[in-house]
């Protein structure tokens, strides 16, 4: 018996991978994060499945169900929405697994900020302009952020940043971020991505709070800042570059 612990994607259901798709369709008990997680994904399951939406659960009845199951020898899929790596609270889970010697493993998922890249038609990561993307978020009712951490510091890179879970929190994020990035800094805010009802609103730093006021989004929704979401006059990568040579291409004159 095994727990698979599942990335389903951002939205879409065909963006699960097949790896993810076909233990599903294998498992015969599978839990998933129901306000997240679109049912299309679930309906893979077995018709006798037992499926359980883990949203109204606490992590001790989560791992009750798994532990039971477990007992009667059957295979679960935890289904976390967007890569489980990432904000997914599976460090907990997998660590009360360990203290009942049930065995797991992990499959990852398309995240959110790739899909939000995605419906842009954007690179986050352009040559002489960002090399880096940060994944964070902001304290509103969550686990308070490491010393460090905060996004005044993090601003001071530069970096692609990728903010989640703080769409409520609007106001500091742009306040935080202005100093360093600017007023006329590209800022775009991904709701539900690759869901039939995503929104991409495009707009710069100090624009931005004006423009989310009518559109009444609350949750679910990525902010993305940066100067590559609009850089337009960027270098070319070298790795195309007929003058740069590599072990699978020797230079060109």
């Amino acid at each position: 018996m095994s727990v698979h612990f599942i990335g389903a994607g951002p939205g879409a259901a065909d963006l699960i991978t097949v790896r993810g798709r076909d233990l599903i369709r294998e498992c015969q008990v599978v839990i998933y994060a129901g306000s997240l997680v679109p049912r299309a994904v679930i309906a893979e399951a077995p018709r006798d499945a037992h499926v359980i939406d883990s949203s109204a659960l606490t992590l001790d009845e989560i791992i009750n169900e798994m532990a039971a199951a477990d007992g009667e020898g059957k295979d679960v899929a935890r289904v976390h929405s967007g890569d489980p790596s990432l904000y997914g609270a599976i460090g907990e889970q997998m660590r009360a697994l360990d203290a009942l010697g049930i065995d797991y493993d992990v499959t990852p998922g398309v995240p959110a900020y790739a899909a939000a890249a995605a419906a842009l038609k954007r690179e986050l990561t352009l040559p002489g302009v960002s090399q880096t993307v940060i994944l964070t978020r902001t304290a509103v009712r969550a686990s308070a952020m490491p010393e460090g951490e905060g996004l005044k510091e993090l601003a001071r890179s530069g970096a692609t940043l990728a903010v989640h879970l703080s769409i409520n929190n609007l106001a500091k994020v742009v306040a935080d971020l202005i100093p360093d990035y600017g007023a006329e800094c590209p800022c775009v805010i991904a709701y539900r991505v690759s869901w039939p009802d995503e929104r991409i609103i495009t707009a710069t730093l100090g624009t931005i709070r004006e423009r989310i006021k009518s559109e009444g989004i609350t949750r679910t929704a990525l902010i993305l800042v940066g100067p590559a979401l609009s850089a337009a006059d960027f270098a070319a990568s070298k790795l195309y570059d007929p003058a740069h040579g590599h072990i699978l291409r020797q230079k060109r004159a």
